[in-house]
């Protein structure tokens, strides 16, 4: 099922998904939402094995709900990007629905390399940890509208 809302999302922990045409950052939180995990890169191959992964850890991780980041261009409009993330969702959402909401993702690898300097890591080691860090960025975003618009609290 996709919401266009981040905030209809069923109450529990929560996948952030940042996808690329190489690998699927993906990160996931706790129960009550209040802390963000960078789990791990997918290496992108099939799709079918690409979807059986990432529902593998959904299920494994207990998830409710699966928060897909959209790279938009800096003006808002949808690109090349952007319609591979939608194919994607629609893609999984055929295998099984899942509860889905997208969330905008400009400049979310910008603020994990940042994320990461600030963490101490060595540029060397930034390839290996950004997708699933900005996965984490991704998550942690739409979680902060959903409690905005829950009134600042927990939803």
């Amino acid at each position: 099922m996709l919401f266009l809302d981040p905030s209809h999302l069923p109450k529990g922990p929560l996948m952030g998904v940042d996808p690329g045409s190489k690998t699927l950052g993906i990160a996931v939180c706790n129960t009550d939402r209040t802390v963000i995990t960078p789990l791990t890169t997918i290496a992108r191959t099939k799709f079918t094995e690409d979807a059986r992964e990432l529902l593998r850890l959904y299920d494994e991780r207990k998830c409710r709900g699966l928060v897909v980041g959209l790279p938009l261009h800096m003006d808002g409009g949808d690109g090349r990007r952007a319609q591979s993330a939608r194919s994607f969702v629609t893609n999984l959402l055929r295998i099984r629905d899942l509860p889905v909401a997208y969330e905008d993702e400009r400049l979310s690898t910008f603020a994990a390399a940042e994320r990461l300097i600030e963490a101490g890591v060595k540029p060397a080691g930034h390839k290996a940890m950004i997708d699933a860090e900005a996965a984490a960025v991704i998550l942690a975003s739409a979680i902060e509208r959903i409690e905005q618009q829950a009134g600042g609290g927990q939803s």
